[in-house]
């Protein structure tokens, strides 16, 4: 589907010089003399590329549609992560760089939703929230109850949050994924 250049928001998923680009950023400028033009900050969905474009209203760019799969974590082997189609029992195997630092939080048997252009892979998505247990939590210190104090803690998979003085280590808690902050414990 075609659009114009002044009808990009920032979200949309757009083909540019040969390229899948996902918009970051926009700006509407209206100069004192010139036609109008966007400004639009975008991140090459393929090799991770950012890059700034002008677009006049005249310009045209194609705004693609991504196809989202679901699709079960199996097992790490060296730096790729190996997926299955819940739906096929296709297995894939993806790169640890394509989901960034959540690549920690995954656990066997996890969903995750992949989303595909072409039948290839661009982005996958982990559950906003995942269980974890504490192996390690810092003593509460004394006389710090006036304010909200945080105290820092390492999970099961290596990651280091902050929690609540309460919080021991064993206790299983619910961890935001893309934020690494505390949720709440577990039931």
């Amino acid at each position: 589907m075609k659009i114009s250049g002044v009808e990009i928001r920032p979200g949309n998923i757009i083909e540019y010089e040969k390229g899948i680009w996902k918009v970051a950023k926009t700006q509407h400028t209206q100069p004192g003399k010139g036609g109008a033009f966007m400004q639009v900050e975008m991140k090459n969905l393929i090799d991770g590329r950012k890059n700034n474009v002008r677009f006049r209203s005249a310009d045209t760019v194609e705004k693609v549609r991504l196809d989202t799969k679901d699709f079960q974590f199996l097992y790490a082997e060296g730096e790729d992560l190996v997926f299955m189609d819940v739906e096929t029992y296709e297995q894939i195997n993806l790169s640890k760089d394509i989901i960034g630092d959540a690549a920690a939080f995954l656990q066997d048997g996890m969903t995750a939703v992949l989303e595909m252009y072409d039948d290839r892979p661009i982005s996958v998505q982990l559950p906003e929230q995942v269980e974890a247990t504490i192996v390690e939590a810092d003593a509460v210190v004394k006389g710090q109850t006036a304010s909200s104090s945080y105290k820092p803690a390492i999970l099961d998979n290596g990651v280091r949050i902050l929690v609540p003085p309460h919080i021991a280590s064993g206790t299983r808690i619910i961890v935001n994924v893309y934020e690494r902050t505390y949720v709440g414990k577990a039931d």
